[in-house]
């Protein structure tokens, strides 16, 4: 057997391509600016992902800081190195592949939780008629990564299931 590349070439690329947008628009939500907030029309705070995980961590909040980071920046970029791992291992190796599968289909079912906890972030700040968030672009480039890893995930899975299915 083959790598799953190597089965389905332009699937291969696609998906590989897909990662690589999908990290650069992850770097672009963590550094972007997400939003601003502005209190009673006078104080505002413009936030990005890495400055609002800083900003916890500075304000003694060490638990949300380590979930927030890990959810929303160690974990997509696992989950791409397991994209591009299932792609280019040889799936002679059945046990290994499918314990990889696995990993991959049980990281998927976690892949909205950071929209979540930035979503979450956008409700927490907004206090009526005291303030107001605008959004900016790095929340749409933060959200978009998280779609297109979700679309690539499904694209792998679609192609195992068929290389399994082809190989039995």
């Amino acid at each position: 057997m083959s790598s799953l590349a190597r089965r389905q070439p332009a699937r291969g690329r696609l998906a590989l391509s897909g990662v690589v947008l999908s990290l650069i628009l992850l770097a672009i939500g963590a550094l972007a600016p997400l939003m601003t907030t502005t209190k009673l029309f006078i104080f505002s705070n413009t936030i990005s992902l890495a400055t609002g995980i800083q900003q916890l961590f500075q304000q003694g909040h060490w638990l949300l800081g380590l979930i927030v980071f890990g959810f929303s920046l160690v974990f997509p970029i696992f989950k791409a190195g397991m994209l591009v791992v299932l792609w280019q291992t040889e799936t002679s190796d059945i046990r290994g592949f499918q314990r990889r599968l696995h990993w991959l289909a049980a990281t998927g079912k976690w892949s909205m939780l950071d929209v979540f906890v930035v979503a979450l972030l956008l409700v927490s700040v907004k206090l009526g008629a005291l303030a107001s968030v605008e959004v900016h672009y790095g929340l749409y480039a933060f959200a978009a990564s998280v779609l297109l890893s979700m679309l690539v995930t499904s694209l792998t899975l679609q192609a195992a299931k068929r290389a399994s299915d082809s190989a039995a």
